[in-house]
C-alpha cells in the first residue's frame, strides 16, 4: 500500500476515462496495467425534439464527477492527492455528430450514435462510395443535415466525435485515433488516413451547395496508437479537476472510440481475433485477414487502433429493455417492503433464465428502445409477445429477453460466418451484460455457436482499454507485443462452449424473431 501511494504521488500512474452510454468511468492504472482505483459518474441520454442527445453541461459535469470520484477513492485508499500523471486517454461512444463554428460554438445539440434518422443519407453515401456507411456514422449525419437544408451546415468549421470533442477541449488538439476516425469517414487501410478518393467524391456530391469548406478540412487529424496526441493544457486541467490539484502538461494518447478500447481490453487486435462488447448497445468486432467480398448493410468496416480492418456487427439495442424490466420487478418488491440489492436481483433473474425452455416456451421479445439498422427499423418500440399457447413463466420471460439482447447483432455475425466463411475460433466478451458470471456468456456462445471467453477484467471494459493505450505512449514495441508481453501475459480466461440444446432453441427463436420484425414495424407506424 505504501509503495503504491508513493508510485501515485510520484506521477507514474496512468488515467483512462471512457464516456459510455449510461456511465462515465475513470480508471487509474500502473505501468503493468493493474487497476489502482476507479471513479464513476452515471448519466443518461435524452430524447429531445426527436433526437437522442446529451447536453454540453452534462458532458463536463459527468467528466468532473467521474474524476472527483476517482480522486476521492485514491485519497481514501492511499491517502494521496492526485497532482501528476504519466499519461491520460479519453474514449467514448463512437460516431454521432458534434459540429462547431469558427468560434468553437456547438451548432446543434449532440446527435449520438443512437439516432436512426439518416437513412436517405446512409443509402446515398453507401452507393456512392461502394462502402457501407451506416446511419450512425458522422458523415451520414453531416450529409443528412445537408439534404435537410439545415442552415448550420454553412457555418461548420470542424466536426468530431464525443471522444474527439473532450480531447480537444482538454488539449487544444483536433485529432482522433484511427479506430474512432473510421466511424466518422471511411479509412484507407494502406495509407492509414481518410480515403482520398471518397473525400473527393463527397466534395463533388455537394459541390452545388457551394459551401466555403471541403470535407477533409472539417475532419480531425488521424493518429495511430502510440502517437502523442498533445498535452493537458492549463485550461484543460481546471476543466478536468475542479479542485485545481491536477497539474498541466500531461501527455495524451489519441482519443479512441469504444470499439477500439474494447479490442484493446480483450487483446483482440490481431487478425482472426474477435471480441464482443455488450451493454446499452452490442457489437461484435472481428479483425479481418482480407477485405470482405462485397458491401453488407449489416456490417461496418472500421479499424483497430493501429489501422487493421475490422468487420463490426453493431446493434443499437442490447440491455436497455432488460434493465427496464429489472427496474419494474424492483418496484414490485419495494411495494411489498422488500429491499433487494440491485446486483443480487440481476443475478437471481439471470440464473432463473437458464431454467427456461431452450426456445423460451414460445415467448418473443424485442428490446428496440431506439431504431435498429440491422433489421431496418428507423425508430424504436420495445415489445413483448406472449402467444396464448406459450409457456409464460419468469424463466422463459428472462431467457427471451437475453436472447433478444443479442438478436440483431447475431444476424450480422451470421453473415461473416455463413456468407464470408470467416474463421472465428473464439470470441472474447466484455461489458456490463457479463457481470453475472456465466449466464449471458452461455447464451451468447450458444447463439453464435462459438466459444466465448471472458477475462477477469471484463467488467472494466473500455475505460481500462483507453488507460492501456495511454500507457502505451513512448513504448518501443508494437501494440500487439505490448499487450501480449506486458499486459496479458498471465491473464486467465473463463471459456464457455456452446450448448447444443440452447443453440437449437436460439435458432428457433431467431427465426421467429426475424419473422416478427414486421409486427414491430407496424406498431411503430401505428404509434406515429
Amino acid at each position: 500500500m505504501k509503495n503504491t501511494a508513493q508510485y501515485i504521488q510520484s506521477g507514474q500512474a496512468v488515467l483512462g476515462i471512457e464516456f459510455g452510454s449510461t456511465r462515465i468511468k475513470a480508471v487509474l492504472i500502473n505501468q503493468q496495467g493493474e487497476i489502482l482505483a476507479t471513479g464513476i459518474a452515471d448519466w443518461e441520454n435524452h430524447f429531445d425534439n426527436g433526437i437522442w442527445t446529451y447536453s454540453e453541461a452534462e458532458i463536463w459535469q459527468g467528466l468532473q464527477q467521474s474524476y472527483v470520484d476517482l480522486s476521492q477513492n485514491v485519497q481514501a485508499k492511499y491517502q494521496v492527492t492526485l497532482t501528476k500523471l504519466s499519461a491520460i486517454g479519453i474514449s467514448a461512444m463512437m460516431h454521432g455528430y458534434l459540429p462547431f463554428d469558427k468560434q468553437d460554438n456547438l451548432l446543434v445539440p449532440f446527435r449520438t450514435w443512437r439516432n436512426n434518422f439518416t437513412q436517405k443519407s446512409s443509402q446515398k453515401l453507401t452507393a456512392l462510395f461502394n462502402h457501407n456507411i451506416p446511419q450512425r456514422w458522422s458523415i451520414s449525419h453531416l450529409y443528412q443535415a445537408i439534404l435537410n437544408n439545415e442552415p448550420h451546415v454553412a457555418q461548420i468549421d470542424y466536426f468530431t466525435t464525443l471522444a474527439g470533442y473532450v480531447h480537444w477541449r482538454l488539449t487544444d488538439e483536433k485529432v482522433l485515433g484511427i479506430g474512432d476516425a473510421s466511424g466518422m469517414f471511411p479509412i484507407d487501410s494502406e495509407r492509414l488516413d481518410y480515403d482520398q478518393t471518397m473525400l473527393q467524391q463527397f466534395d463533388q456530391l455537394i459541390s452545388e451547395k457551394q459551401y466555403s469548406w471541403h470535407i477533409k478540412a472539417l475532419l480531425p487529424k488521424v493518429l495511430l496508437a502510440g502517437d502523442n496526441a498533445g498535452f493537458l493544457s492549463e485550461k484543460g486541467a481546471k476543466l478536468l479537476d475542479p479542485a485545481g490539484n491536477l497539474q498541466a502538461n500531461i501527455p495524451f494518447c489519441p482519443p479512441e472510440g469504444d470499439a477500439g478500447t474494447g479490442m484493446v481490453a480483450t487483446n483482440s487486435i490481431k487478425e482472426k481475433t474477435g471480441n464482443i462488447s455488450a451493454g446499452t448497445s452490442a457489437f461484435a468486432m472481428i479483425v479481418l485477414e482480407k477485405a470482405l467480398s462485397k458491401v453488407y448493410p449489416e456490417l461496418d468496416i472500421v479499424t483497430t487502433p493501429t489501422g487493421k480492418l475490422v468487420a463490426m456487427a453493431h446493434a443499437n439495442n442490447c440491455s436497455s429493455e432488460i434493465n427496464a424490466w429489472v427496474h419494474l420487478f424492483n418496484e414490485v418488491l419495494q411495494a411489498f417492503d422488500v429491499n433487494v440489492n440491485s446486483q443480487k436481483l440481476y443475478e437471481t433473474l439471470f440464473n432463473q433464465a437458464l431454467k427456461g425452455s431452450p426456445d423460451c416456451g414460445g415467448l418473443l421479445a424485442y428490446g428496440f428502445h431506439s431504431g435498429e439498422h440491422i433489421v431496418g427499423l428507423g425508430s424504436g418500440c420495445p415489445m413483448f409477445i406472449h402467444p396464448t399457447n406459450a409457456e409464460f413463466n419468469v424463466a422463459n420471460f428472462m431467457l427471451s429477453h437475453l436472447y433478444a439482447a443479442f438478436g440483431a447483432m447475431k444476424l450480422g455475425v451470421d453473415i461473416l460466418l455463413q456468407q464470408e466463411n470467416v474463421n472465428i475460433e473464439q470470441i472474447l466478451a466484455h461489458g456490463g451484460m457479463f457481470k453475472t458470471q456465466g449466464i449471458a456468456q452461455k447464451v451468447l456462445a450458444s447463439a453464435l455457436n462459438i466459444p466465448v471467453a471472458i477475462m477477469q477484467t471484463a467488467g472494466e471494459g473500455g475505460a481500462w482499454g483507453i488507460a492501456l493505450l495511454a500507457n502505451f505512449l513512448g513504448k518501443n514495441n508494437t501494440l500487439s507485443e505490448y499487450l501480449d508481453h506486458e499486459i496479458f501475459i498471465q491473464s486467465q480466461l473463463d471459456v464457455v462452449k456452446p450448448e447444443p440444446t440452447i443453440h437449437q432453441g436460439y435458432e428457433k427463436f431467431i427465426k421467429q424473431y426475424q419473422q416478427g420484425i414486421a409486427i414491430v414495424q407496424t406498431a411503430i407506424e401505428h404509434i406515429k
